[in-house]
């Protein structure tokens, strides 16, 4: 089910999400929260609050497959996460996860980016 959108009649934008390892996609699809760098904080919070819904796309780098995708349900926030136990994360966020699912980039080979020189979306 998909909640009322608090702004509806603003964009939808679409993130994909680098993750360095499995785990911290099995967290984030276990406790409903992700962090990311402080560069993308900016970015993602300014997505939030312009858009009607942000749609994150996850990966974890080499595995060639998308792991699923979210919805972010929250702005980041100050709060850190311990969960990750590496440091370079910023603040905490809310996702509710829509797919939990390892899907190959092959399946979205027609998909071109217009705002990354129309490569792939992977």
């Amino acid at each position: 089910s998909k909640s009322p959108s608090p702004r509806p009649n603003m964009p939808v934008r679409y993130f994909i999400m680098k993750s360095s390892n499995g785990q911290n996609i099995d967290i984030s699809q276990q406790k409903g929260i992700w962090s990311t760098t402080p560069s993308n904080e900016r970015k993602l919070n300014r997505a939030f609050w312009e858009s009607s819904t942000v749609y994150l796309i996850f990966s974890v780098q080499g595995s060639g497959h998308f792991q699923g995708f979210a919805r972010m349900a929250s702005e980041i926030g100050c709060e850190k996460s311990q969960d990750w136990g590496s440091a370079g994360f910023g603040g905490v966020f809310k996702l509710e996860w829509i797919r939990k699912e390892s899907i190959p980039f092959h399946f979205a080979h027609h998909l071109l980016n217009p705002w990354n020189d129309n490569k792939k979306v992977q």
